[in-house]
């Protein structure tokens, strides 16, 4: 695989995890490893700077966005947390702090962190009056009346107290290991599966849709970060002990360092402490304590560069194997699972791990009866790390055909895993095919859960996506649990998704490897999906964007007359073939070979809506300022660092309304536009 095609693949993936973490709170992945490919596509990108873009993995901080919620704009991006995992890495934050601050004396904050969900509370004269969610960072879901029902965030402050008219608080929603074993107790009995561990499960509450449910189930909160116009200190550790005396729950573990050393004596403190805590904590929050140092350090397009976490390392314990199973994902992949004796890590029961692949498990060397080291990677992934018996003859192998349906197993290139290639009649894959099209990025079939999927699939309803399209109502009530208006309810939502654009259809049908970036890239340089279908190497190869894997893969599923009669049933279900006239009368060359940065706060359209129009118009979106950049489009509260660098670099800032005269847009005010607050 190429260094592009492995951009793209490394983008879709790290975007999929994010979803799989925030959204559906099933990670499949460790912290570690994920900020591993993190590391590795920021590495890539930094040798190929044509393939930057604004909508890249490293330039986001992921997002629990969730369906049934009002989604609500951040007057505050709230970013995420550079990671690290060693001194060494602790020692070079220090070091940079020191040069950022040109060898002044500062001060860290060391504080504990907390493994539960992300939450800004606004307060308005003494009165809660919005909680959001850190959702994607800009933008996030309205939880307000479900945060109500948490005891430990005041509704309304005590009066008489000097705290500011309005201000922003910032924390974590946590469920206490207390409450997490009672739940899992009760859904034990319920015959319910279990919570993987208390940040899922108070993530999963907080987005419940009763505000009952999560009075019930004991959430907790504890606030580590004001903000506002007229804070009453300087430093953020003042703040904090203000916003203590106003009635919110702040640690009692946070301490000053005024040395590395300091830094130090605090990890090895609360390495061990954490156990006895009453709530996960997964590391250490390392922050400037002077807010005006922090504003002289400023910010990445991704996270502070005053603050940083230190992650601890996972909890390891010894227990037996007792057997090895095999898995087919919904991708095809086979993973080896190991199930032990039952042994407690990270506060939860552990009874299975998992064997990663046949690499894995032919390092270990396994037997049944074998004692082994069993972790809680990133404190939410069991896995075995060691096989601590003395080797012997005889070690479990991996399987050669498929657990499932017995077809022999493939390795592709550049691949770790084993696949069941039968895509077209092993139930997994074929169950995995059809979730993968209704998914929110997809065909957004958003009432059409795993389990109705899981149940038309066994009685026979569905054997491919299309057949979606051919389901009625009394087929629907057929399956257990389904009532009329949930019929009723996903019938409209499989009718809205025939106007779902076509590079979203080109995206949703599974071509291995054409995630959503190379997706669109196919559909604006092609077209229509015949066009797609019968492109040759060197038609696809001349797409930007679109490498020899990818265009490989292309060509291989259209050779495939199964996926080509799929897709025909696709076509006669009415779903959107080509690009509409809209679209392609929306193409123009007026910004044709010019890179763009979108920066600041927009009053006529979305920075995603800004984003498409560039496009559209032949431009290019890049994230970060270079000699390259053509222009800036600048709205409201631009950052200062971006405005002395296109200084410096002689770039021109282009107010709102002029690039919307420039594009001929009718509506765009005609008198001159001054340049936005903070580029002045």
């Amino acid at each position: 695989m190429d260094e592009k095609d492995e951009i793209l693949g490394l983008r879709e993936e790290l975007h999929r995890h994010n979803y799989n973490y925030y959204v559906l709170n099933a990670p499949v992945i460790t912290d570690r490893e994920f900020d591993m490919k993190m590391h590795r596509l920021q590495d890539l990108e930094r040798l190929h700077p044509e393939m930057d873009d604004p909508n890249s993995p490293t330039r986001r901080v992921g997002s629990d966005l969730a369906g049934g919620f009002v989604t609500v704009p951040h007057r505050r991006p709230m970013l995420s947390l550079a990671n690290t995992y060693n001194r060494q890495e602790v020692a070079e934050f220090y070091r940079r702090v020191g040069d950022g601050l040109h060898g002044a004396p500062f001060e860290i904050c060391c504080e504990l962190k907390y493994d539960g969900l992300s939450i800004s509370l606004h307060y308005e004269e003494g009165r809660l009056v919005r909680a959001v969610t850190r959702g994607d960072g800009m933008r996030g879901d309205d939880v307000t009346r479900n945060v109500r029902a948490i005891p430990s965030i005041p509704l309304v402050l005590p009066k008489g107290l000097s705290w500011p008219r309005e201000f922003e608080i910032r924390g974590e929603v946590l469920m206490p290991w207390v409450s997490f074993d009672r739940l899992n107790a009760e859904r034990e009995r319920e015959g319910e599966p279990l919570f993987a561990n208390p940040r899922n499960a108070a993530s999963g509450t907080l987005k419940s849709k009763s505000s009952a449910t999560v009075a019930q189930r004991g959430l907790d909160a504890y606030l580590y970060y004001l903000l506002g116009d007229s804070l009453p200190g300087d430093s953020h550790y003042a703040n904090l002990q203000a916003a203590r005396g106003w009635g919110f729950q702040v640690s009692r573990h946070m301490r000053l360092a005024r040395s590395l050393q300091d830094i130090y004596d605090y990890i090895d403190e609360w390495d061990t402490g954490r156990r006895s805590l009453p709530v996960a904590t997964d590391g250490i929050v390392l922050k400037v304590n002077s807010l005006e140092q922090q504003r002289s350090l400023g910010m990445t397009a991704k996270c502070p560069r005053w603050a940083i976490a230190y992650k601890f390392k996972a909890e390891q314990e010894e227990t037996v194997l007792r057997q090895v199973v095999f898995q087919v994902g919904r991708t095809g992949a086979v993973t080896p699972v190991a199930n032990m004796d039952p042994v407690r890590l990270a506060g939860t029961q552990v009874r299975r791990a998992t064997l990663h692949n046949a690499d894995v498990m032919a390092q270990l060397h396994l037997h049944v009866g074998d004692h082994v080291l069993v972790e809680k990677g990133g404190e939410i992934i069991p896995k075995i790390v060691d096989n601590v018996t003395p080797d012997r003859p005889g070690a479990i192998p991996f399987i050669s055909r498929c657990p499932v349906c017995g077809t022999p197993l493939v390795r592709y290139e550049d691949e770790a895993a084993w696949f069941c290639p039968n895509d077209s009649g092993c139930p997994p894959l074929l169950l995995g095919r059809i979730e993968h099209f209704i998914s929110r990025r997809a065909m957004n079939i958003n009432s059409l859960g795993p389990e109705t999927v899981d149940a038309l699939y066994e009685r026979g309803l569905i054997r491919d996506a299309s057949d979606l399209y051919h389901l009625t109502e009394g087929q629907l009530l057929s399956i257990e649990g389904s009532g009329r208006e949930t019929a009723r309810r996903i019938l409209q939502s499989i009718l809205q998704s025939r106007d779902v654009p076509f590079e979203r259809v080109l995206f949703a049908i599974g071509i291995r490897f054409v995630g959503e970036i190379a997706a669109k890239a196919l559909a604006r340089g092609l077209g229509s999906m015949e066009a797609v279908a019968g492109a040759s190497m060197d038609a696809l190869l001349a797409i930007n964007g679109i490498g020899g894997v990818i265009a490989r893969s292309v060509i291989t599923f259209f050779h495939d007359e199964r996926n080509r009669a799929f897709v025909e049933r696709l076509r006669e279900a009415g779903l959107q073939m080509s690009l509409s006239r809209e679209e392609q009368e929306a193409h123009s060359d007026i910004l044709a070979g010019q890179s763009v940065v979108i920066s600041g706060v927009f009053r006529h359209h979305s920075r995603d809506e800004y984003k498409a129009i560039i496009e559209r118009n032949g431009g290019r979106n890049v994230g970060s300022i270079s000699a390259k950049t053509s222009f800036i489009l600048a709205g409201e509260n631009m950052g200062p660092a971006k405005l002395e660098k296109a200084s410096r670099l002689g770039i021109s800032i282009v107010s709102e309304d002029e690039f919307l005269r420039r594009i001929g847009d009718v509506d765009a005010p005609q008198s001159p536009q001054a340049i936005p607050s903070g580029l002045a």
